[in-house]
């Protein structure tokens, strides 16, 4: 995810639309909204946050080593790979795998924080916000202080942080004069590199540290209808914006992508995880609009799950070994967009049936 604002002003003009089409809300709301459970919400968003924090831990402590041995040569990136090579790759490594489970964990609730206004600020310093040289006005707001005493200016969010310094695609955050040959083979591939033991150090324990916090300010969530409805109708017409990213990434333009993020998973996963999210809520709202609109209610069902395997049939493909060109990663995009909107329209009217406002 990036920004959301634009996908909010979207949500809000077609459910104004929609409003129109609705009966009086006194005629709905009263005896429709009232008494729904959302626990299955919270439930899944707490249970995924859990296994969020004790990956992010996971992170934070395999990053801690690498430091620890980084300071132990003092600083000397040259010495550090010809004389302890092979401990600081078992290190990365341990990092890597911790990154590429926190992620998707992250990924499965994106849906839900970013969507979510009083959750969405996470997202922004988790996931979402630019740099603040990409674009000052979406940057993530924090900046970030490094054990050396550096402190980066805007970095952007902290998982791009921490996957740019861990494969490499932020020169300034890698010891960029050594020739790290992971495998011994005589060749530099992709991500074999050394990270700048401080930056990767106060990437992943900023990145843990606000995933505790997330994780506190969920304990102390409870859902409403009207989040839960403002949730779907903002995040579900994302897709065009995920696909440009996969787009962009080395996924499908290879080495002439300058994107330094989203290197170590496909978008394409990410996407599905976001949608399975977004699922567990329209679950849950779901006999609400089967009592105004039953018809429309399973349309939207339909419309998610099919929009999910649309993604995942694309995605199995690329893991097969396809490689989709640029031109077609649009096409493709366009129609996820197309697929999502619609969806979006039927929630929107389904919700001005039920007479509920979304959550600004």
């Amino acid at each position: 995810m990036r920004t959301v604002s634009a996908f909010i002003m979207l949500a809000l003009l077609i459910m104004a639309g929609c409003q129109g089409l609705a009966p009086s809300a006194t005629e709905t709301a009263p005896g429709v909204v009232k008494n729904v459970d959302l626990s299955e919400i919270k439930r899944y968003l707490q249970t995924n946050a859990d296994a969020l924090e004790e990956a992010a831990a996971a992170l934070e402590n395999a990053s801690d080593r690498y430091y620890a041995l980084a300071s132990e040569m003092k600083f000397d990136y040259t010495a550090l790979w010809e004389q302890r090579g092979a401990e600081a790759v078992e290190m990365l490594t341990a990092a890597r795998i911790a990154w590429t489970t926190a992620s998707p964990l992250y990924e499965k609730v994106e849906g839900i924080v970013a969507g979510t206004p009083a959750l969405a600020p996470f997202d922004v310093i988790l996931d979402a916000g630019a740099s603040g040289e990409e674009d000052p006005d979406n940057a993530a707001p924090i900046d970030l202080s490094l054990p050396d005493g550096r402190v980066l200016w805007r970095p952007g969010n902290l998982f791009g942080v921490t996957e740019s310094a861990l494969w490499g695609t932020e020169p300034d955050y890698i010891a960029s004069d050594v020739a790290a040959d992971w495998d011994s083979d005589g060749a530099l591939a992709f991500g074999e590199i050394l990270p700048d033991a401080n930056v990767l150090k106060g990437g992943a324990n900023a990145l843990h540290q606000y995933i505790v916090e997330l994780s506190k300010a969920v304990e102390g969530w409870e859902p409403s209808t009207a989040e839960a409805f403002t949730a779907l109708i903002v995040m579900t017409p994302t897709m065009s914006e995920y696909f440009a990213s996969w787009r962009d990434s080395r996924f499908v333009s290879g080495e002439a992508s300058l994107q330094r993020d989203f290197v170590a998973i496909s978008r394409l996963a990410d996407i599905q995880d976001i949608l399975g999210g977004l699922e567990v809520v329209y679950g849950q709202v779901r006999p609400l609009a089967e009592r105004v609109n039953p018809e429309q209610a399973a349309q939207v069902a339909a419309g998610l799950s099919d929009l999910k395997a649309f993604v995942a049939d694309i995605y199995a493909q690329e893991q097969g070994g396809r490689r989709y060109t640029p031109e077609e990663a649009d096409i493709l995009g366009a129609e996820a967009q197309n697929r999502a909107t619609a969806i979006t329209g039927q929630i929107s009217q389904i919700a001005a049936e039920l007479g509920i406002e979304l959550v600004e």
